[in-house]
């Protein structure tokens, strides 16, 4: 189960490495677009990271 929490983490950072560059580049409905995957690659990031390290974590 830890590689997919592996998984999510490196799909977070992903989306935070093209959503970043392309907030900036793309035109302005678009970019809207880009800036909301920077916020999901984020959470997606921080939540891998944080099931990597405690897998326990929502349970309680």
């Amino acid at each position: 189960m830890v590689m997919v929490y592996l998984v999510l983490a490196l799909c977070g950072v992903g989306l935070i490495a093209w959503g970043l560059p392309a907030a900036h580049r793309l035109r302005s409905p678009l970019n809207i677009v880009a800036a909301a995957t920077v916020l999901l690659g984020m959470v997606l990031a921080l939540l891998g990271t944080l099931l990597v390290v405690a897998p326990n974590f929502f349970q309680g």
